[in-house]
């Protein structure tokens, strides 16, 4: 008689604790395990209660290894949250230069707004980030798009008090005019 031996499934809270950790494991930057999990099968596109995926967590605070194993497993770089917000937007707003160039280089998609958010553009224009802004600039985006509420870089950059951006996008205006 031969016997095999199953291991139970995970309960509620085991499952919990094992997906909270793997969150922190992307808001602190821990690639090495990341890699090792996705090679086991974490879906790369993981999300949270708030819609946060791992690539949100781990671009929004700057980790780029983390970042590049989420991408190279296919993380969806355009993958919006709760709040409309994407790995591209948040690493743009957090001034994040060598995480923009990296989902860049994996396919975000520089002019894409989820519904009710803003471009990455705009994020750039309204917190200064000249030289973010100037990369996105580089890719083919609609430079006039306009939020939700009818605004577009350049009115977001004034409003926000963002002299370099703004002097730039007016600077950019007045040379296609």
């Amino acid at each position: 008689m031969t016997s095999t031996t199953t291991s139970a499934p995970a309960s509620n809270e085991e499952f919990i604790a094992f997906a909270q950790e793997v969150f922190q494991r992307a808001r602190t930057g821990d690639a090495q395990t990341l890699a090792k999990l996705l090679q086991k099968g974490l879906p790369p596109d993981m999300s949270n209660h708030k819609g946060d995926t791992l690539l949100m967590l781990a671009s929004y605070h700057g980790h780029v290894d983390a970042t590049k194993a989420l991408l190279e497993a296919g993380a969806d770089p355009d993958r919006y949250n709760d709040m409309g917000q994407t790995p591209l937007g948040a690493s743009t707003y957090k001034g994040y230069l060598p995480i923009v160039e990296l989902l860049l280089s994996h396919g975000a998609n520089p002019g894409f707004a989820a519904p009710g958010g803003k471009t990455p553009l705009m994020f750039a224009a309204m917190f200064n980030r000249l030289e973010i802004m100037q990369v996105l600039l580089a890719q083919e985006i609609d430079v006039d798009a306009r939020s939700t509420e009818g605004l577009s870089a350049l009115d977001l950059a004034r409003s926000m008090g963002a002299v370099d951006t703004a002097t730039c996008l007016e600077a950019r205006t007045r040379a296609a005019d």
